[in-house]
């Protein structure tokens, strides 16, 4: 087992961390008709807002309490009243999810009692609306972990037991690592079995790309809230992400489904996991195009294992997407120099590197002298103009290139393209047997009389 260390700086310095209520709005866009909301004061929602428009390029229904100097002294329940009444009478979403923020937090709001009170006072809105609240802190934790109590919460607050199973059905709880892309290929491989899954939340179908003839302030796409209630009646649950063990065991307390949890589907090995147990879930063969798929990945890992082979790559994400990344470029036999990660998971664990450490991205620069290939998200990028060094962008936030939430790592294909991406640029700056290399070496040049020659 190893463990990651903790960075003992007085301050943080272009930080790899992303906030709890950033999860938490995160895992809510995954829900059908639904309206997040930040629990704080505006400036916190706007950074939030601004940060996911600029990842997934799409409009983010995102709203705001809007705490100010008296509320944050006196209490904040009379905006929180006045804001979830504004967003129903408005818009009339079918949940409304509500994240605090380090500004409530630091003050103490009981968002429990402020349920209570709520659901008391307006049932016209809480018997025709889900309402979740959940406490996000930004000041600790990260995205990770307010993405998983978000989801949490969702579970606890709509879920309902059933007695009846559907035989064919299975729940997916889909980690924040995944993109909108990774989750429509593990539907694809799922319903590839003849089963139908339920996602929660399913990014896929709300922020995969949409072009509304209406304009719509929730919402548009994902998972229903009639399927969220419905998840009891499936015969097993999928978690997907180390973080997501503990919305698994939560759905699995209240409705006795049991959960399969996988820490990556990024490789070979974890891909066959996978792929073996919507098997002996369904009682179905593999599908002929998911065995081809299977087979253009070995074959892929045979061509480019050579530009693998011990090369040094320093990655920093968030735990569960790090632990992918190394887990998979180990695999293909190169050497992680740095995993950084923004907090503390049982993830880091199952990471070997020569630095594992919990800190931001100066460390992460500092630690990535001498790699071939840096992996993080776009905030490295000043580090790597530093460095010289190749940089693959992964994670949240990416927005200096197109693509980020269509991207696809899971899965056999989505590990045969991502070797694929990151083969090439080995290739591209591997310049040790070059053919032409004899022209620019000195020893050469020296014995062919060159300019080094002996006058």
């Amino acid at each position: 087992m190893f463990k990651a260390h903790q960075s003992n700086k007085a301050a943080t310095i272009n930080p790899l961390k992303m906030s709890q209520p950033l999860g938490g709005a995160l895992a809510l866009l995954g829900i059908d008709n639904c309206l997040p909301c930040f629990h704080g004061s505006q400036g916190c929602t706007a950074f939030g807002l601004v940060l996911m428009v600029r990842h997934f390029r799409e409009a983010i229904p995102l709203q705001t309490t809007a705490m100010d100097q008296v509320q944050t002294i006196l209490g904040g329940y009379d905006n929180l009243e006045a804001a979830v009444l504004t967003m129903y009478e408005r818009n009339k979403p079918e949940v409304i999810g509500v994240c605090t923020t380090g500004l409530t937090e630091t003050k103490g709001e009981d968002m429990r009692g402020a349920l209570a009170t709520f659901r008391k006072r307006h049932p016209e809105v809480s018997d025709n609306c889900h309402l979740v609240f959940v406490n996000t802190p930004d000041f600790t934790g990260g995205l990770e972990d307010g993405f998983a109590n978000t989801v949490t919460a969702i579970i606890d607050g709509m879920v309902t037991p059933s007695e009846m199973t559907v035989s064919n059905r299975v729940n997916v709880l889909a980690g924040s690592h995944l993109t909108p892309g990774d989750v429509e290929e593990i539907r694809d491989l799922i319903e590839g079995f003849g089963l139908t899954a339920v996602i929660l939340p399913d990014l896929s179908t709300s922020l995969g790309g949409r072009q509304p003839d209406d304009f719509k302030a929730t919402t548009l796409g994902g998972v229903t809230a009639k399927e969220i209630q419905g998840m009891g009646a499936s015969v097993l649950t999928l978690a997907l992400g180390e973080h997501m063990r503990k919305p698994a065991e939560a759905l699995e307390r209240k409705t006795g489904v049991p959960f399969l949890l996988f820490d990556r589907l990024v490789g070979l090995e974890a891909a066959d996991r996978f792929i073996k147990a919507l098997a002996d879930v369904s009682g179905q063969p593999v599908p002929a195009r998911v065995r081809r798929q299977r087979e253009h990945l070995v074959d892929g890992m045979l061509d480019g294992h050579f530009y693998f082979s011990r090369k040094r790559v320093a990655v920093a994400l968030e735990p569960d997407l790090l632990a992918a990344y190394c887990g998979f470029l180990q695999d293909m036999g190169c050497e992680v120099t740095a995993a950084v990660a923004p907090t503390q998971s049982p993830a880091l664990e199952k990471i070997k590197a020569w630095s594992l450490l919990v800190g931001d991205h100066e460390d992460f620069e500092t630690l990535s002298h001498g790699s071939d290939l840096v992996i993080s998200n776009s905030h490295a990028r000043q580090s790597v103009d530093r460095l010289g060094t190749p940089l693959v962008r992964a994670g949240f936030p990416t927005f200096d290139r197109l693509g980020a939430g269509h991207r696809v790592v899971v899965g056999y294909r989505g590990t045969r393209d991502l070797l694929f991406e990151l083969g090439n640029i080995f290739l591209a700056n591997d310049h040790e047997h070059a053919s032409h290399d004899w022209k620019h070496d000195p020893k050469m040049e020296d014995h062919h009389g060159g300019p080094h020659a002996a006058a």
